[in-house]
């Protein structure tokens, strides 16, 4: 069976992509997306795939919305996010806190970076995030959800704003330009502090498949999940690693962050994400 796969270019998905993993029940069709997020709208709004690298708050956001697609417990990408928030320096922002009352911006409300953010500036630094102006530059990946931000001028470039004093801080982007300053100096002490009290490493991308596939073929979905798997274990250097406890918590906090950011319409129970064919491969 021919699948079409959108993966990032990643250590732990370089065999699978090289060849070097093969099956003698499926060849996948690599879909060319730079970034790879690129194709997170037409997997959410055309099922432009069978199987498909995905943000996790899009995810959470397509299932609020009953899209037809569930989850593989593979994890493409998980990452610390305090290195993704930055300040204009001539801006009066010494904290978290000080962020009220701000002009905000990231690429979409909607990011998972972003949402992981705010829900640790919330619940972590007690900032109230509706106290924020939030200007935002990209619609949703899911065309459902009705955004309620400021949006940024047509042409405008998010860091230029920043570095212009049009905002006075953004989420989710990087950056060493002098002409800018980190919301958290220490950026590892603030890591260290988060994983000590939580736990867990945020998730970011995992893998989904459509719902067609897994009810009709279930045999496919677990050959494509040993294929991951395989290509996991010859991957070379550092590759995300969740114990099935360390990937349920990190994804019970993304849930209770997204229900209270209203990304979604209702916390959802880890194992709804999943259905009886992918939750036997957790």
């Amino acid at each position: 069976m021919r699948l079409r796969i959108l993966l990032g270019d990643h250590p732990h998905t370089a065999a699978l992509k090289s060849g070097a993993i093969t099956s003698d029940l499926v060849e996948l069709d690599f879909a060319d997306y730079k970034p790879t997020n690129k194709g997170f709208k037409p997997m959410v709004r055309d099922g432009a795939f069978d199987v498909a690298e995905m943000a996790i708050v899009t995810y959470l956001m397509a299932k609020g919305f009953d899209k037809p697609m569930v989850l593989l417990p593979s994890v493409m990408m998980a990452r610390h996010q305090f290195g993704f928030a930055v300040t204009n320096p001539a801006v009066d922002i010494a904290g978290p806190k000080d962020f009220e009352g701000k002009r905000v911006g990231i690429r979409s409300f909607t990011t998972t970076t972003g949402a992981w953010l705010r829900g640790m500036l919330a619940n972590d630094y007690g900032v109230n995030l509706d106290a924020i102006e939030w200007i935002t530059f990209e619609e949703p990946h899911v065309a459902e959800y009705a955004d309620s931000t400021t949006r940024a001028p047509a042409g405008k470039a998010i860091m230029q704003m920043l570095f212009d004093g049009e905002l006075d801080a953004v989420l989710g982007e990087k950056s060493d330009d002098p002409r800018v300053a980190q919301l958290f100096p220490d950026v590892a002490a603030e890591e260290k502090a988060w994983l000590a009290r939580h736990g867990v490493v945020p998730i970011n991308h995992m893998v989904v498949v459509s719902k067609q596939l897994s009810d009709t073929r279930p045999d496919i979905v677990r050959e494509v999940q040993r294929m991951l798997e395989a290509s996991r274990a010859a991957a070379t250097g550092e590759v995300p690693a969740f114990s099935r406890k360390e990937m349920d918590r990190s994804l019970e906090l993304i849930i209770d962050y997204s229900a209270q950011q209203g990304l979604i319409p209702r916390k959802f129970s880890v194992d709804e994400l999943f259905d009886d064919v992918t939750r036997a491969l957790r």
